[in-house]
């Protein structure tokens, strides 16, 4: 287990309430604060079509700029598209130091429906849209969004690797794969972060999380504050919540960033409130012993 670190990045930590949850350097190169912002919320209902609330989104990607985070995660299925043609009109042109990491390997029929699709050729036309949306010439982080089993995971990390001698990618990740896998992949092309589900509530993959840390491979948690399972951690997680005054999401968060020093928590919202309630969360000093009770608990 491991605190957040006090490295310096681009910004200032004083007046940028994101610093307070330490720092990482994805692919060993580009510092980010661990605390990001996960953009799927910012589309429709069903992660679907245009958000309700078009004007409310663009003050929620900008105030995140503000509270200091630099790492903003999206992907072309996001509604599917809207997100990413949202982060550029909020935050183009991007400020120095932003890192804005999308991924690949999805087709969307309709709202809540996701269908795997890994064809090579279908990944290289998604990066292209990509760089088209987002207004770059470079992703600086290009993920997997799921290694399709329909393909050879050596075609579909083949053309990452393309993309990436093309200099239209810098760095690449995986989302929702195994240690096994992960080490197949790095045998084709280099590996810098892995986004699985995890939370305090659900840590399935806590094989996979060692494993990154041993290896210094940034963990991306999706769905990392998971609300409709943390009732079910008890009293334990109420009472440490109630001591420090902080509702019980904030306090999951804080976990996040105590359990390793390689977690990028990138909790997601559509309203300017709840994603400063979720930095918030980077500033709460809880206790080795507390930590241990909801270990216990979880």
């Amino acid at each position: 287990m491991a605190t957040p670190t006090s490295s310096t990045t681009t910004q200032k930590s004083s007046d940028k309430p994101a610093a307070q949850s330490g720092t990482f350097r994805i692919g060993g190169d580009l510092p980010i604060y661990r605390l990001g912002f996960g953009a799927m919320r910012i589309t429709g209902l069903g992660i679907w079509g245009e958000p309700q609330d078009h004007d409310e989104v663009i003050r929620v990607l900008r105030r995140t700029i503000e509270l200091g985070i630099n790492f903003i995660d999206t992907a072309d299925s996001y509604g599917p598209e809207v997100s990413e043609r949202l982060i550029a009109e909020a935050l183009y042109p991007y400020p120095e130091g932003l890192v804005i990491a999308t991924k690949a390997g999805f087709d969307r029929t309709g709202p809540n429906q996701w269908v795997m699709n890994g064809h090579p050729e279908h990944l290289r036309a998604a990066c292209e849209g990509s760089l088209r949306r987002l207004r770059v010439d470079c992703i600086d982080l290009y993920q997997l969004h799921r290694i399709d089993p329909k393909f050879p995971a050596e075609d579909q990390l083949g053309v990452f690797k393309d993309l990436q001698t093309q200099g239209k990618i810098r760095y690449l990740g995986l989302s929702e794969v195994t240690v096994k896998q992960i080490e197949h992949a790095r045998g084709i092309v280099p590996i810098v972060s892995v986004q699985n589900k995890y939370s305090l509530a659900d840590r399935t993959y806590e094989e996979v999380l060692d494993y990154c840390e041993r290896e210094n491979i940034a963990f991306i948690p999706w769905n990392p504050i998971n609300a409709g399972k943390l009732e079910a951690l008890g009293a334990k997680l109420n009472q440490v919540a109630a001591r420090h005054g902080i509702s019980t999401a904030q306090l999951a968060l804080t976990w996040l960033l105590w359990r390793s020093p390689v977690m990028l928590p990138i909790p997601g919202t559509s309203r300017v409130a709840h994603l400063e309630e979720n930095v918030a969360a980077a500033n709460v000093k809880i206790d080795e012993s507390e930590f241990a009770d909801l270990n216990q608990a979880a």
